[in-house]
Order: structure tokens, then C-alpha cells, then sequence
């Protein structure tokens, strides 16, 4: 770009002036080139500085809650707890080993952008043509383009004969654009209009060109993808309420342990062996197995997905999905159905429904009054889907009756021969009775295409086919029931009414037209494309999928704003948006040259607003994500070109098309849907919502009863009693009776609401919804019941910490199953809903059964066996929080509660 102009708005002199190329025909001398390579450097996409392996992995470690669980493994150790160390450190490094994979991500991203990049080049130097290496080219450098070439650098196109280049990795388009050399006006005009222009990475698929380097490395469009890419991922809002978490857990925990050391120290008790109980207490308190239980839960849910089409790519994905309020999603093949189809005929002055789904030739046509309407018996519907096959270039290839059939050709092209199909009229058949001896084929100027045929018996016609607007001129007359008629002023005014009617339903309107001649007509536009007669009009569309707008429907349910974002015209992208109610009136539509003079602060005050943008731009979705993100909103993203990559990679969840996405959007997103469907993406958040309540549930568990154990020692010198456990007691509790049901309430399957209450605000503590509440109540409950056995038992001499130490695990088993739901009650979700769970508890509970009554068991675990009527009244308190937390459920229920 120069100073105040862009290349494409520059004429080539401008251009070549601006490049201080003095002579195209020349180009660059050998001593000029060298001086430009050393000021400019090396055609190249630039690594960024990568970290060693060792710093990758040494990093994983800097999270705030591993760091906690280092030190508990430290202090573990120094106390000879070697089963509790060792336990620590293997969920510790399996963590590292998860995170360290991730963070190659990014790299093998930029590895497949500098795939792309061309490995030679021929440029004229000295007056010659010359192959260079492509990373040699440089801005000035004249270089010549043709078919099967890599463009090396950002070029400003001056010779363009028929060339037409693939830039599907820019702009997601899959149909080659076609070039010109004219200057072209307008502001901000995004990679895909700017047809003037050749771009690094894309491919020659037709004709030849010749253009002047504008943009070379790090400064070509692909290059600044190169670069955005390399920006710093976002962390989730699970790792940031995680480490709100682990702080406020450290001062909690140890302003208590250090309260029952010095309690302790005060009753006489031996400071030693109070500080070992702090210090177990202090490590019971972290809740280890919360990094074990995240891991398997994400783990076990991106399983679950691939079975529902979704790959997902980076573990904390999974849990981000179900804090997902945006869903910015492209419009083709995501939302829609990536196949044109002909929806609407207008012929012999009425329109005409055409049904059928995809490619497949099955499908009627319908007047108004929904009668079926036979086209072969009707002479000017006939004579449109002769034109239809006939002035086509595409193929289709059905291999057997109601199955997809193969394609090949423009989707526009085949759109027309399917209707045709479902009309009876197949292109070879035709094409027996009515060769083509001539064309004239399309070009974007023109923006229509015909064919020359000869009849069966004698003469000849021609069939044109074009865009509305710019056939119409060239029309004289229209054919209505077989006859011609002159087409007046205002008929010509009716017609255009038709055709903005379908163009602002969101359909592409083409219009057909024919010419007949006694005798063969020459290839010059001049005479075979003037005073032409209208066929009919056929509106053509991509239709949205059934799916994609049950799941829009369901995302707003679940109070999920989808937002559309499209390279299509204003007008088509609102029609589409209508139609999968994502765009109402009054809604806001913002384009990308609007997008592009709005500073991100004004955009901010209006992205929370809008539903539709169309004529993107790579930039702008990127620009977008960032303004709703600075806003706390958690942003997913799909995309499947090259230009999506730095957008995915910003976004919270970067989603790629696993059919139609390109490499490089693959390895930078998060999740890849292996069926390119909207749908896939809100039953991923559905998934996703599951187990950050699960992650919850077992947080709300664990730390409840590890509350229940603090709460126990707390209080237990102030009643006058003894230390309720030992060191080897609460190793137990925490690993066994608050470890292995903590880990099956990561497999509880979804609330049935799940996908009616609004997302979680980006801002919420892990602690909000009466998790506090619920944690300190019951918490103390536990140490209530736990502490009225203790002294039960102690003033009657009976085995008393044998007591305490069964009640307190039992009590939690107990807890476990009934946090299986904020509101529900156990029995109304079944005992057998959740196995995993009921198989942990019934197995744990014989667990403590067999440290009480096997006789080797006792001396290691300091236990003694209860008597018959002991252990029936140590199982009627282990109830109580059982019961207990199914009468606040029950409360939870009442239609008063808010």
C-alpha cells in the first residue's frame, strides 16, 4: 500500500512509479534486485521466536494450582507420606505432558502457511526472462504467471489474458476469480474484489498474467495471516476461575491449619506431632485429584464428541464450549447447505416452485395455487430447460436412481441441470438432437455466456444465460405460451420487480434467452447477443440446512446469540439470515468496509448488537472476535481458509471444517467439525455445559468434604476432645472415600435443562450459585454429626476414632450421590443413571468395611471392629447429609424459589 492509496486503486504507471520501476519490460536490473533484497530481506514468511522443547515444558508448570499441588507434594514427602507424593506428581506431570503437546498447535499452523509459499519464480531482470528462487523475488520485481503457477508476492496485475486464479485460501471462495487490469475505486475493498490484484499462495488454474510486486514476505496478505497467527492464545475461563480458585483456597486453608496448630500447642499436645496433623490437614485440604478429575472429564467428553462429529484439538476446549454466548459462523456450508439449487421459475408471466433437495434429479414444479405442473407440456417452460442443459459447460454423472450423483463444473451451472433433470431433460439426450457448434464464453464484464446450435432439422438458435441486470438491455422481446411478444416499457418494469423479489429472498436471479437464425450465425457478441427474446428467470440458491435451523433455534433457547459472518452482498447475506432467524427487522447488519473505518471502541458499543456481517474480510472477523471478547463475551468462530486462521486462533473456541477447511484453519483451531454443520457446534456446547457442571459437582463434593474434615479438627479442642485423625486417616478420606467418587461424578450424564438456561456469565466465579453456601453448611453438618460420635463414644470409652472416621467417609459417600443434581432428588434421577457412581460408592463403602473388620487392616489404619449395634448407630448418623442435602433440594424445587 503506498502512503495514501492502495495498490488497486493505483493505474499501472502510477503503480510502476510508486515501485520505482522505471521500464516493465526490463524489470529490475541484477544490482537493483540485490540492493531491494537486502533492504526489503528474504520473501519468506518469518518464524516467530519459538521457546526450546524444555521451556515449553518447564511452562506447564507455572499454572497457579499446580505450583499448589507441587509444594502439598513437597511437604508430602518431607512427612513420609510417599503414597500421597507419588499420587500428586502423577497427575501433576500428566498435565504437563497434555499442555506441552498443545502448544505445537501454533507451529504446525505456521508450517502449513509457509507451504504455500511458491518455490520459484520468473521475473524479468536486464530485459530477460529469468526463473529465480521465489524467496529472491522482490517489491519492483515485473514476474510472469501462468497456469499450475504459485503466485511468489503480492502483485498489481498489467497483463491479464484470460487468467483466472484460485484464492479459496484467502477468501474461502471456491470458484476461481477472474482478473483484470483496470484501476479499481473504493475504499477498504477486501482480498476477494480486489481483482486487479494477484495474491502470495494462490494458484494459476487459467490463462496468463503479468504483474509487479507490491507486497513481498511478512508484508503480503498471507504473510500478515503469518503473523496474527503467531499472537498468544487466550486462556479459558476455566484456567482463569481455576486460579481464582487456587489462590483464595491457599489463604483459606492456611489461616485454619494454622489456627488448630496453635490450639493444638495450647491444650499441651505435642507441637511435632500437631504439626504433622496441620500439615496432613493442609495437603487434605487441596483437592489433588482436581486436575485428574478436569483431564478425564474433558477427555472422556471429547470421546463422546467425535462420536457426535466433532474433533476437538486442545483438551480446554471442551469445558469452553459450555460458556460459549457468540456463535460467529460462516454462511456456506456451515449454515448452509453448500449446494445451489434452482428455487423459483418465472415462465409464461407466472412463478413456479421448484421442490427437491440437493443434486439429486428428484423435485416438481408448483404454480401458486401448489398444483403440479407438467413443464413438458408447456412450450415456453420446454424451451427454458433446453437452454438450461444446452448453454452449460457442467456435468453430472448419476450412477443410480435417488443417490447423490457426482458433479463437476460451476454450482451455478449444475443447479440449472438438475432442474432441468426434474423436468425430464437430460444434457446428452438433448445435446443429440441440438449440438453446439459455437460459444461465446462467459466473462466477468459481460457477466453472460452463449451458445450457438444447430437444429434437428433446419436452421439455427443461440441460448444466452446471464445476470438479470446486465442480459435484460439486450432484450427485445419475451416468449409468453409459445408466442413472441414485444416487451413494452411495462412489461420491462414488471420483469425487474420479479427479479428484485428474488434477489431480496436471497437468491441469485439468471435470466435465459434465445435467438433463431435461417442461416449459421458468426461468434461476434455483436450480433448473437443483441435483440434477444427472455425465456424465463430462475432464481437460484444455496438453502439453509434443516438442521442448522433447528439448532439456531436451539442456541437462542439456550441464550447463545448466533451471528452470521459472509463474504456474500448485504442483501443476499440478510435473506439468508431471515430465513434461519438470525436476522429479524430492526436487526443490525454491518458490512466490511464499514468494519473497516470503524475504530474498535465504536465497535464495541455495537457488537454485542449485531447479527449479520457481510463482505469480510480475514481482518475483520478477527477485529470482531477481539471487540467481543473486550466485552466478556466467549466467542466462537468457524472457519475453513488460510484467511480464518488468525480468527479461529483468537477466538475462545476456533471451530474448522473438516470436508471444505483448509490445513491450516485445522491446526489452528480447537475443535474441527468432521461434518462441516452448525448443528454439531450447539450439541458440542450442550456437551460442553455437561462437564463444566460435572467439573462443579466434583469441586462442590470434594471441597465440602474437605471442609467437613478442617471443620472437625477445628472444632474438636474446643469441645475437649482429643485429635479426631490420624495422618494415615485423613491420606484415606482424601484419595479413596473423596478421590474415586469425585472421579465417576465426571461421567454424570446432562440435566435435562441444560440447553434451556442462558450460558454462564464469562465473570462468574467457580464459587457463585450457593456453591459457598453449600460448602460451609453441609461442611459443618459433617463435622457436626462426625463430632457428636466422637464424643459419644469417648465418654463411654468406646472405639471412638474408629467411629469418627467411618462416619465422616461414609457421610460423604452419601453427600456424593445426592450432589448429582443442584435441584433434582436422587430417586427422581435414578439410582442406576450414573453406574459409575453407584459401582464407586458401593465398592468404597466395602473398602472402609474391610479396614475395619480384616484383622491386618487394623494395626496399619489404627482401627478396631465395631460391634453390630456400633456400626448400625455409625450408619444412621452417616445418613444425615444425605437426607439433609435432599431437604434443601427439595426447597431448591418450590416454584417460590428464585
Amino acid at each position: 500500500m503506498t502512503k495514501d492509496r492502495a495498490y488497486y486503486q493505483l493505474s499501472i504507471d502510477e503503480a510502476l512509479m510508486a515501485l520505482k520501476t522505471t521500464d516493465a519490460k526490463k524489470g529490475l536490473s541484477e544490482d537493483e534486485a540485490s540492493s531491494r533484497l537486502e533492504e526489503y530481506g528474504s520473501n519468506d514468511i518469518v518464524k516467530a521466536k519459538i521457546k526450546s522443547p524444555w521451556r515449553i515444558f518447564l511452562d506447564q508448570f507455572l499454572d497457579f494450582m499446580i505450583g499448589l499441588l507441587l509444594v502439598a507434594a513437597i511437604i508430602s514427602a518431607f512427612i513420609g507420606e510417599a503414597v500421597d507424593t507419588i499420587a500428586i506428581l502423577v497427575i501433576v506431570f500428566l498435565n504437563a505432558i497434555i499442555g506441552f503437546a498443545q502448544e505445537f498447535r501454533a507451529e504446525k499452523a505456521m508450517a502449513e502457511i509457509r507451504k504455500l509459499s511458491a518455490p520459484s519464480a520468473m521475473v524479468r531482470r536486464d530485459g530477460e526472462l529469468t526463473k529465480i528462487s521465489a524467496t529472491d523475488v522482490v517489491p519492483g520485481d515485473i514476474v510472469a504467471l501462468s497456469v499450475g503457477d504459485i503466485v511468489p508476492a503480492d502483485m498489481r496485475l498489467f497483463e491479464a489474458a484470460s487468467l483466472n486464479i484460485n484464492e479459496s485460501i484467502l477468501t474461502g471462495e471456491a470458484q476461481a476469480s477472474e482478473k483484470i487490469t483496470k484501476s479499481l475505486t473504493g475504499e477498504h475493498l477486501i482480498a476477494g474484489d480486489q481483482v486487479n490484484m494477484a495474491f502470495s499462495g494462490t494458484q494459476v488454474v487459467k490463462g496468463r498474467g503479468v504483474g509487479i510486486v507490491s507486497a513481498t514476505g511478512m508484508q503480503t496478505e498471507v504473510g500478515k495471516i503469518a503473523g496474527l497467527v503467531q499472537e498468544e492464545a487466550i486462556k479459558t475461563p476455566l484456567q482463569k476461575r481455576l486460579a481464582v480458585f487456587g489462590r483464595t483456597l491457599v489463604f483459606v486453608v492456611l489461616g485454619i491449619v494454622s489456627v488448630i496448630f496453635v490450639l493444638g500447642v495450647l491444650r499441651g499436645i505435642d507441637p511435632s506431632l500437631m504439626f504433622l496433623t496441620a500439615v496432613s490437614l493442609a495437603v487434605a485440604a487441596v483437592p489433588e485429584a482436581l486436575p485428574a478429575v478436569i483431564t478425564i472429564s474433558l477427555a472422556l467428553g471429547a470421546q463422546k464428541m467425535v462420536g457426535q462429529k466433532a474433533l476437538i484439538r486442545r483438551l480446554p476446549a471442551v469445558e469452553t464450549l459450555g460458556s460459549v454466548t457468540y456463535i460467529l459462523s460462516d454462511k456456506t456450508g456451515t449454515l448452509t447447505k453448500n449446494k445451489m439449487i434452482v428455487e423459483r421459475v418465472y415462465v409464461d408471466d407466472r412463478l413456479l416452485m421448484v421442490t427437491g433437495d440437493g443434486y439429486v434429479a428428484e423435485g416438481q414444479f408448483k404454480d401458486a395455487q401448489n398444483n403440479i405442473v407438467d413443464i413438458t407440456s408447456e412450450t415456453t417452460a420446454s424451451l427454458l430447460m433446453q437452454a438450461s442443459v444446452l448453454n452449460n459447460d457442467a456435468k453430472i454423472t448419476i450412477e443410480s436412481a435417488g443417490e447423490e450423483p457426482k458433479i463437476l463444473g460451476d454450482p451455478t451451472e449444475i443447479s440449472l441441470l438438475v432442474m432441468a433433470a426434474k423436468a425430464g431433460y437430460l444434457r446428452e439426450k438433448t445435446e443429440e438432437k441440438i449440438p453446439r457448434i459455437n460459444e461465446i464464453p462467459f466473462d466477468s464484464e459481460r457477466k453472460r455466456m452463449t451458445t450457438i446450435h444447430k437444429l434437428d432439422k433446419e436452421g439455427f438458435i443461440s441460448f444466452t444465460k446471464g445476470a438479470f441486470d446486465m442480459l435484460t438491455p439486450n432484450i427485445i422481446s419475451y416468449v409468453v405460451d409459445g408466442q413472441t411478444k414485444r416487451l413494452t416499457d411495462e412489461k420491462r418494469e414488471e420483469l425487474k420487480n420479479v427479479s428484485e423479489k428474488m434477489a431480496a429472498d436471497g437468491l441469485r436471479v439468471l435470466a435465459l434467452a434465445v435467438k433463431n437464425y435461417v442461416e449459421k450465425p458468426s461468434s461476434s457478441e455483436g450480433i448473437v447477443e443483441e435483440e434477444l427474446i427472455l425465456i424465463g428467470i430462475v432464481g437460484i440458491l444455496d438453502p439453509p440446512k434443516e438442521e442448522a435451523i433447528k439448532a439456531v433455534a436451539m442456541s437462542k433457547a439456550a441464550g447463545i446469540r448466533p451471528v452470521m459472518i459472509t463474504g456474500d452482498h448485504p442483501e443476499t447475506a440478510k435473506a439468508i439470515a431471515k430465513r434461519l432467524d438470525i436476522y429479524k427487522e430492526g436487526s443490525i447488519l454491518v458490512t466490511g468496509q464499514e468494519l473497516a473505518k470503524m475504530p474498535l471502541e465504536e465497535l464495541e458499543k455495537e457488537v454485542e448488537n449485531v447479527s449479520v456481517y457481510a463482505r469480510v474480510s480475514p481482518e475483520h472477523k478477527l477485529k470482531i472476535a477481539k471487540a467481543l471478547q473486550d466485552k466478556h463475551q466467549i466467542v466462537a468462530m468457524t472457519g475453513d481458509g488460510v484467511n480464518d486462521a488468525p480468527a479461529l486462533k483468537r477466538a475462545d473456541i476456533g471451530v474448522a471444517m473438516g470436508i471444505t477447511g483448509t490445513d491450516v484453519s485445522k491446526e489452528a483451531s480447537d475443535m474441527v467439525l468432521l461434518d462441516d454443520n452448525y448443528s454439531t457446534i450447539v450439541n458440542a456446547v450442550k456437551e460442553g455445559r455437561r462437564i463444566y457442571d460435572n467439573i462443579k459437582r466434583f469441586i462442590k463434593y470434594s471441597l465440602t468434604s474437605n471442609s467437613g474434615e478442617i471443620w472437625v479438627m477445628f472444632f474438636a479442642p474446643f469441645l475437649g476432645l482429643p485429635i479426631p485423625f490420624l495422618p494415615i486417616h485423613i491420606l484415606w478420606i482424601n484419595l479413596v472415600t473423596d478421590g474415586f467418587p469425585g472421579l465417576a461424578l465426571a461421567v454424570e450424564p446432562a440435566e435435562k435443562d441444560v440447553m434451556q438456561r442462558p450460558p454462564r456469565p464469562p465473570r462468574e466465579s467457580i464459587f457463585a450459585r450457593g456453591m459457598w453456601h453449600h460448602l460451609i453448611w453441609v461442611g459443618l453438618l459433617m463435622a457436626g454429626v462426625s463430632l457428636f460420635s466422637q464424643g459419644f463414644f469417648f465418654l463411654r470409652g468406646g472405639p471412638w476414632q474408629t467411629v469418627i472416621f467411618t462416619v465422616l467417609a461414609l457421610s460423604q459417600l452419601g453427600h456424593a450421590m445426592a450432589v448429582r443434581s443442584d435441584k433434582q432428588s436422587l430417586f427422581k434421577l435414578g439410582l442406576f443413571s450414573n453406574l459409575a457412581l453407584l459401582w464407586t460408592v458401593i465398592i468404597t463403602f466395602l473398602l472402609q468395611m474391610a479396614i475395619i473388620y480384616v484383622p491386618f487392616l487394623n494395626p496399619i489404619f489404627r482401627t478396631e471392629p465395631l460391634t453390630f449395634n456400633e456400626l448400625l448407630f455409625t450408619l444412621a448418623l452417616s445418613v444425615i447429609v444425605f437426607i439433609a442435602v435432599e431437604i434443601e433440594k427439595a426447597f431448591l424445587r418450590r416454584p417460590s424459589h428464585k
